[in-house]
C-alpha cells in the first residue's frame, strides 16, 4: 500500500519542474518532469486501473516526494535527463550503455589535443559522439591522427612553456606526425586552423577537408616543397581510404541522424545511424531495460540522453515515432545546436527508407541478443535447474548470494557474503563486513543490518542484483533479511533461509519448511553455498579476533602473553564479565598466579 501522506501531494507547486519519488529508506526510485508539477504527481495516486504494472509496483513504495522548480519546460527536460543519469533510479528506463559512452574530445587549449574520453569536463572543450561502436570510434581517431599532425602528448603548451623551453621535440615531430608546437615550430593560428579541419572531418564533412588538403598539396608543389607535398598526398589517400569504408546511401548531402527502436517484452535496442555528406559514417546502438513505456516516451528518453553531452547535432533527425513533449525537445536541441533543427517522422521516400534500414539493424541486433540470451539459458547447469524446480522459481537462480553472521560470545561480530554463479564460487564477488550497529549476541539484528547495507550500496552503484539470496539461518534471520529488502523496495527478490539443525529451507510468508528431498542436487548446492559462507565468515572472525588479541590491554601485564590473552578472551566474552570475576576462579581458568589474576581483574574494572 502507498505510505505517502496525501497532504504532501497538495504541497507540490503548480509550476514546471522535476519531481522525485523516494522509498522508506530515502532512496530515489523515480524521477520525472512536468509542465504542471502538482497535476502530474496527483495523477499517480488516482484510479489505479489506468496505471501500468510498473507504476502500480512503484506507487506502493513511494514514501516521500521532493521537487525542483525550474524556469521552463526545456529546463525541466534537461534537469530530468541529468538527474536520471546521475541517480539511475530503479523505475526509470535503464539505458544500459549510457554509463560508459565514449566521446572524442578536442581540448580548449592554445594547442588543442584530440583523444578518446568517457569523462565530460565542461571547460570549453568540444565533444564528438557519443559512440557505442568502439571499433568505429578508434578507426575515426586513427584516421584523424594519420591525416592531421595533431600532437599526442599530454603537456600544457602555451607561450610561457615555449619561451621557457619546458617541453622538447619528440619522435613524432621527426617522423612528420606532429608540427612541433612545444618548441614553437608552428604558430597558434596555423595549428588551430588545422583543428578546424579536424572538427569538419569529425562532423563528416570530408569534402571540405579533401579540398583544403589538396590546395595545401598544390601550393607546396608549386613552390617546390616536394616533401611537404608528399605528406599532403598521403593525407589525401588516408581520407579517401576512410571514405571507402562508409556506405553511400543518398544523393543529397544533408547531415542527419536516423533513429529506430526494436522491442521484445521489457528489452529493447535503439539504433542511431549517422549520415554525413550522403554516407553512413557510423551506426550506434543503445541497449534498454525496464521499458514498460510507450514508444513516444522512449524516443524522448533516448534522444535526450543521447544528445545530452554531444557538441554536434545535425540539422535533421529522423524518427520512427513522435517523441513525447516534441516541442520542448525541439527547443532544447535548437538551443544546443545554435540553429534550426527538424525532428521528422518520414512516411515515404528516401528518409522513410533510412528509418526502415535503422529498424532492420535494431531488429537484427535485438534478435542476436535474444539468441545469445536463450543460449545462456540453455546452458544452465543441472543443479541450478533442479533448484529452480525445488523453489518454484520463474527464472533459474544462476547468481546466488549467501550471508552468514559470525561472532565470539557477542564480540567481534562480522558477516560474510559469498557469490556463486552457475553453481561455482565467484571469489572476486565475495565481501566481508563488520557489524556496526549491534551490540552483544543478536544474529537477527546483525543480519538485517548487513543485508540492508549490501543492497543499498548495490542499488546506489547500479550493479546487478542476484537471482536468489540465501540466508544462513531459520525463520528469524530470514524475516529480518526480508524486512531490510522491503525497506529498500527490493522485496521482490527471491530469498530463502537454510536452517542448520535439520537442513530445512524456509521461504518468506510460509511458516513450514519446504518439502525438498534431502538428496536433491538443488538442496546439495544450497548446503555447499551455505557452508562456504560459514567458512568465509569464520575466517574473517578469526582475523578480527587475532587483531583484538594483538591489541589487548592485558599484554602489558608481566606474565601474560598471547596464549593467555587468547584463552582469556575465548572463555570470557567482555571486560565487564572479567571485572566481576573472583580472583580464585580466574586463577584456575587460565592458569596464572593469584597476583596476576588480581591485576587482570583490576585492569578490566578500569577499562570496562
Amino acid at each position: 500500500m502507498t505510505i505517502i501522506n496525501k497532504d504532501k501531494v497538495k504541497q507540490v507547486p503548480t509550476k514546471p519542474g522535476v519531481y522525485f519519488f523516494k522509498n522508506e529508506g530515502g532512496e530515489i526510485i523515480y524521477i520525472g518532469k512536468a509542465k504542471h508539477l502538482r497535476n502530474r504527481v496527483k495523477s499517480y495516486f488516482q484510479n489505479s486501473k489506468h496505471q501500468s504494472a510498473k507504476n502500480i509496483s512503484m506507487i506502493k513504495r513511494i514514501a516521500d516526494i521532493e521537487w525542483i522548480v525550474v524556469g521552463s519546460e526545456v529546463e525541466a527536460l534537461l534537469t530530468e535527463a541529468n538527474l536520471i543519469k546521475k541517480h539511475q533510479p530503479h523505475y526509470n528506463i535503464n539505458l544500459r550503455d549510457d554509463k560508459s559512452f565514449p566521446y572524442i574530445r578536442i581540448t580548449k587549449e592554445p594547442y588543442p589535443r584530440v583523444f578518446i574520453t568517457r569523462e565530460i569536463i565542461r571547460d570549453g572543450s568540444k565533444y564528438f559522439g557519443p559512440y557505442t561502436d568502439v571499433r568505429h570510434l578508434r578507426r575515426s581517431l586513427k584516421a584523424v591522427h594519420s591525416i592531421f599532425p595533431v600532437r599526442s602528448c599530454d603537456y600544457l603548451i602555451n607561450k610561457k612553456s615555449i619561451k621557457g623551453k619546458k617541453v622538447s621535440l619528440c619522435l613524432d615531430y621527426h617522423i612528420k606526425k606532429c608540427q612541433g608546437p612545444c618548441e614553437g615550430m608552428v604558430g597558434e593560428i596555423d595549428y588551430n586552423n588545422m583543428i578546424k579541419q579536424v572538427i569538419q572531418f569529425l562532423q563528416g564533412r570530408t569534402k571540405e577537408t579533401e579540398l583544403y588538403i589538396k590546395n595545401q598539396m598544390d601550393n607546396a608543389s608549386s613552390i617546390m616543397r616536394f616533401e611537404d607535398a608528399g605528406i599532403y598526398r598521403d593525407q589525401l589517400h588516408a581520407i579517401r581510404k576512410f571514405k571507402e569504408q562508409q556506405r553511400k546511401v543518398a544523393a543529397d548531402f544533408e547531415d542527419r541522424d536516423v533513429f529506430s527502436l526494436a522491442k521484445d517484452e521489457d528489452y529493447g535496442i535503439a539504433v542511431i545511424v549517422r549520415i554525413r555528406n550522403g554516407r553512413i559514417t557510423s551506426r550506434e546502438k543503445i541497449s534498454l531495460r525496464n521499458i514498460d513505456e510507450s514508444d513516444e516516451v522512449m524516443m524522448e528518453t533516448i534522444l535526450t540522453r543521447f544528445y545530452l553531452e554531444s557538441d554536434f547535432i545535425p540539422k535533421e533527425i529522423s524518427l520512427p515515432a513522435t517523441p513525447k513533449n516534441k516541442d520542448q525537445l525541439t527547443n532544447w536541441l535548437k538551443q544546443k545546436r545554435g540553429g534550426a533543427i527538424k525532428l521528422q517522422i518520414p512516411q515515404k521516400g528516401e528518409r522513410a527508407k533510412e528509418v526502415r534500414l535503422a529498424f532492420q539493424n535494431a531488429k537484427l541486433l535485438l534478435g542476436e541478443w535474444l539468441i545469445n540470451r536463450k543460449k545462456r539459458m540453455e546452458l544452465v547447469p543441472k543443479m541450478i535447474s533442479q533448484l529452480q524446480d525445488d523453489l518454484h522459481m520463474k527464472v533459474p537462480p544462476r547468481k546466488i548470494e549467501a550471508f552468514d553472521i559470525s561472532h565470539l560470545g557477542g564480540t567481534n561480530t562480522v558477516a560474510s557474503l559469498v557469490c556463486f554463479v552457475d553453481g561455482k564460487p565467484r571469489k572476486s564477488l565475495y565481501r566481508k563486513f563488520k557489524v556496526k550497529t549491534v551490540d552483544g549476541i543478536d544474529d537477527f539484528a546483525s543480519m538485517r543490518e548487513i543485508v540492508s547495507r549490501r543492497y543499498k550500496r548495490v542499488k546506489k552503484e547500479g550493479k546487478s542484483l542476484p537471482d536468489l539470496i540465501l540466508i544462513d539461518g531459520g525463520k528469524g534471520q530470514l524475516s529480518m533479511a526480508v524486512s531490510a529488502l522491503r525497506e529498500l523496495g527490493l522485496d521482490y527478490l527471491p530469498i530463502v533461509g537454510l536452517a542448520k539443525r535439520l537442513e530445512e529451507v524456509f521461504i518468506p510468508g510460509s511458516s513450514d519448511a519446504q518439502s525438498i528431498h534431502k538428496q536433491s542436487p538443488g538442496l546439495i548446492l544450497l548446503r555447499r553455498i551455505r557452508d562456504e559462507a560459514h567458512r568465509f565468515a569464520i575466517t574473517f572472525q578469526k582475523q578480527q579476533r587475532t587483531k583484538t588479541i594483538s591489541k589487548s590491554i592485558f599484554h602489558d601485564i608481566k606474565g601474560v602473553g598471547d596464549k593467555r590473552v587468547k584463552k582469556l578472551l575465548l572463555i570470557y566474552k567482555d571486560l565487564k564479565t572479567i571485572a566481576k570475576l573472583n580472583p580464585a576462579k580466574l586463577q584456575r581458568d587460565i592458569g596464572v598466579s593469584e597476583l596476576i589474576a588480581k591485576t587482570i581483574i583490576k585492569k578490566a574494572k578500569l577499562n570496562k
